[in-house]
């Protein structure tokens, strides 16, 4: 493809030589001669000048620098973009095959694929041009919408809605059974039945070996844009708001609710029945055991102001130190004082 046909389709500047070739895209470090790079941040910019790629997608053209420059205001977004115009992941035919199971009163939407030992149960209802791959299991009366993705060993669990073009990832469970039991006067646990439901809203992803519960009573419901990283563990009746992110190892207890546009990194944990607020950002390894406000960044465990907890981090790492010059101060009061 050429480098002006992909500005054209990017909506990008072009500064440059519009006839090359470009083959494929890559990273700063490792694109060739005929591929296409990018640079999101200017921190970066010095490993430009070393780059052997073809052409470069940047918010500016940068001096000293041959490669022809594609200009864009988010180039991260639009490598993104060109990506997919080299790549797309294969897309297995429609049709339902022979070894797959599909229950006599399920409904199979219009374009669906439904792959070897997939199986949906009574009344389950699929979109149109859903891909169900291998093993992908879809229980009784649960109901998914179009342009679904359903990657090997993914699992839809009873009367669960899942909305239009979510995906998951191998090993994801929708609707699992939430962690509930009753303790007897004998100290045994009586399991609580789990009765309510899982719903997952529209442009969802959800990616390998996460566990979304179904609540004990009413929904957990993971709403419109949400992305949910690997491992992840989302318990009953949690609300996971519009275009949350949520990184790897992260767990929310039950009840737990996140508003819109709220970011979790990496091994989170969140205790149950409290509030994170739009736009908040908490940061790796935070314990958060109460209400975050709109807007705030948080760290720590207990978690709290990231900026305070920098301060108290470094020093924290002094505390030896401080602890061995208050001892000689003490010391030498005590002498003073004799």
């Amino acid at each position: 493809m050429r480098l002006k046909e992909i500005a054209l389709r990017l909506d990008c500047g072009l500064a440059g030589d519009g006839d090359l070739e470009i083959t494929g895209v890559a990273g700063m470090e490792q694109a060739g001669p005929t591929e296409l790079t990018f640079l999101a941040n200017p921190k970066y910019a010095h490993k430009v000048r070393n780059t052997r790629a073809a052409a470069i997608l940047v918010t500016e053209p940068v001096r000293g620098v041959t490669a022809a420059s594609l200009v864009s205001s988010n180039p991260y977004l639009d490598f993104a973009r060109a990506l997919a115009l080299f790549y797309q992941p294969p897309r297995p035919a429609a049709g339902i095959h022979p070894l797959a199971y599909v229950a006599p009163s399920a409904a199979i939407g219009e374009g669906a694929s439904i792959g070897p030992f997939a199986c949906v149960g009574e009344r389950a209802r699929i979109g149109r041009n859903a891909v169900l791959h291998p093993h992908v299991v879809v229980y009784e009366g649960a109901e998914i919408g179009d342009d679904f993705l359903g990657h090997s060993h993914a699992v839809v669990r009873e009367f669960c809605r899942v909305g239009n073009r979510v995906i998951l990832q191998n090993g994801a469970v929708v609707g699992g059974d939430g962690f509930g039991f009753a303790k007897r006067a004998d100290g045994t646990h009586f399991k609580i039945v789990q009765s309510g439901v899982t719903v997952i809203e529209d442009d969802v992803e959800v990616q390998s070996l996460t566990s979304v519960d179904r609540a004990t009573v009413g929904e957990t419901r993971v709403k419109r844009g949400a992305k949910i990283d690997s491992l992840v563990q989302i318990g009953h009746a949690c609300v996971v708001g519009e275009d949350n992110i949520i990184c790897a190892q992260t767990g929310l207890a039950g009840s737990s609710i996140l508003e819109r546009n709220v970011l979790l990194a990496g091994q989170v944990g969140v205790s149950g029945h409290l509030t994170v607020h739009d736009g908040a950002v908490v940061y790796a390894q935070s314990g958060i055991g109460g209400d975050v406000a709109p807007g705030a960044a948080i760290s720590g465990s207990p978690a709290f102001d990231a900026r305070e907890w920098l301060r108290a981090i470094t020093a924290f790492q002094k505390l030896p130190d401080l602890l061995k010059t208050v001892r000689q101060l003490q010391k030498r009061i005590e002498e003073l004082q004799k």
